[in-house]
């Protein structure tokens, strides 16, 4: 299982927590899937001091009365809570949304995303390096939404983060892993770094195939809360999530371009 800044996590499946139809639908899907870690999203102090939350890849509200009511919810659930900076798009901005985080769930952890362009919501690799850098020193723990890019990898590390989150396709989409050869390029550059597959996953075999790549776990938000039915496509990409590492760790066989005989010919009978 994997291991984040010397914490343990029992499960390689993090849900976010937008979107549900209902709270007991958002439970039912963590306990389903025993999923580890939920995200949680924090846009920017309201005038009230709370502060209004929303979320491209996971979040919820997370201030005012109602954000108060949503954190009993998140603490019920009785797992780690990983704030994030969804919606930020500049380093000072995602800087304060972190700040502002650590002080409402106590956490050192965050999940930053600094985006760059609208339409993809791509991250921005600029504005995120910086951030990385100002809130590790400060103390944080960063969990950076980045690409498959490996000079941006390397660089987040030297500021100091020590996991990784690329993304497998634009946020909301459902599309999987848009570049297998560069998130396996990235995994192997850097074997011995955590890694999550952040965004853009929408069934359970996607899910899979990042852990037959030899990813350490997944982030999974729309694909699951805007299901037919939640509760039962947490659960899938649990199993997925399963199988595709029992996969990855029996060392599986290379591809050919030419098929090979499963049966040997050597030693059998033949007729004439």
């Amino acid at each position: 299982m994997p291991d984040f800044y010397g914490t343990h996590v029992g499960s390689r499946l993090m849900l976010g927590t937008a979107q549900y139809p209902s709270p007991a639908s958002l439970a039912q899907a963590f306990r389903r899937s025993g999923a580890g870690i939920a995200t949680v999203s924090l846009r920017r102090e309201a005038a009230g001091g709370g502060a209004a939350g929303g979320g491209a890849a996971g979040g919820g509200p997370a201030g005012g009365g109602a954000g108060q009511a949503f954190r009993e919810i998140i603490r019920a659930l009785g797992v780690r809570v990983l704030p994030n900076t969804a919606g930020c798009h500049s380093a000072r901005e995602a800087v304060t949304t972190a700040h502002m985080a650590r002080e409402l769930f106590g956490t050192d952890w965050i999940k930053l995303e600094v985006i760059g362009h609208a339409g993809t919501l791509q991250p921005d690799p600029f504005g995120l390096l910086e951030a990385a850098r100002i809130l590790a020193a400060d103390g944080f723990k960063v969990f950076p939404y980045t690409t498959e890019d490996g000079v941006l990898a390397a660089r987040l590390l030297e500021a100091g983060c020590e996991v990784l989150m690329p993304w497998g396709a634009p946020i909301g989409t459902g599309l999987g892993l848009n570049n297998p050869y560069g998130l396996r390029s990235l995994r192997a550059q850097f074997p011995g770094v955590p890694m999550v597959i952040d965004a853009g996953l929408g069934l359970p075999s996607h899910a899979a195939h990042a852990m037959e790549l030899g990813f350490d776990a997944v982030l999974v938000n729309t694909a699951v809360a805007k299901a037919g039915d939640p509760p039962a496509m947490a659960e899938g990409f649990a199993r997925a999530i399963e199988a595709g590492r029992l996969g990855f760790e029996a060392d599986p066989m290379p591809p050919r371009d030419m098929a090979a005989p499963s049966t040997p010919v050597l030693g059998m009978g033949l007729l004439a």
